[in-house]
């Protein structure tokens, strides 16, 4: 699978600097993050949840996992985890779990965790499981425009690891 026409459009179209990593595949976001050489909180990992009718994109730092009841008071409804068979349809151009964080690109509403939004750079996984993009979050947040709230809580470290 390569990088999807659509997200590499929206770059060049948006006049953004963006550099393209590739990895070793990686299923978990922080093995990616691992992978990539950047610290987890800059993974900005795609987490998609099903609120009322509605398919939602919400983005956060890999060292963070979604807190249902904070997106439930983002977004005034119930949110539970959306599944694979459900979205997967949504993303005709990206295997399955690496899909960019570019909701607008596929017609989803995105939502940001505030942390994610802090850092100055991001890198996400960009529709294939081998390649990665990096870009300023300043950029990122001007092409996507997405809603920023408090959805995650850190993860904590794996003792005796």
């Amino acid at each position: 699978m390569e990088i999807p026409k659509r997200l590499i459009d929206c770059l060049n179209e948006n006049k953004v600097r963006y550099e393209i990593l590739h990895h070793p595949e990686a299923i978990t976001a922080q093995r990616i993050a691992q992978a990539e050489h950047v610290k987890a909180r800059h993974h900005a990992k795609v987490v998609m949840i099903k609120s009322g009718d509605q398919h939602l994109m919400v983005v956060l730092p890999a060292d963070h996992r979604i807190d249902l009841d904070k997106i439930k008071k983002a977004t005034g409804q119930a949110a539970a985890l959306d599944a694979e068979q459900e979205f997967k349809p949504l993303f005709p151009d990206c295997a399955v779990g690496a899909m960019p964080p570019f909701g607008n690109l596929y017609g989803l509403p995105t939502y940001v965790d505030k942390r994610l939004a802090e850092e100055d750079y991001i890198v996400f996984e960009a529709g294939t499981h081998t390649d990665a993009i990096k870009l300023s979050y300043r950029d990122y947040e001007k092409i996507v425009k997405p809603r920023v709230e408090d959805l995650a809580v850190k993860l904590q470290p794996m003792k005796g690891v």
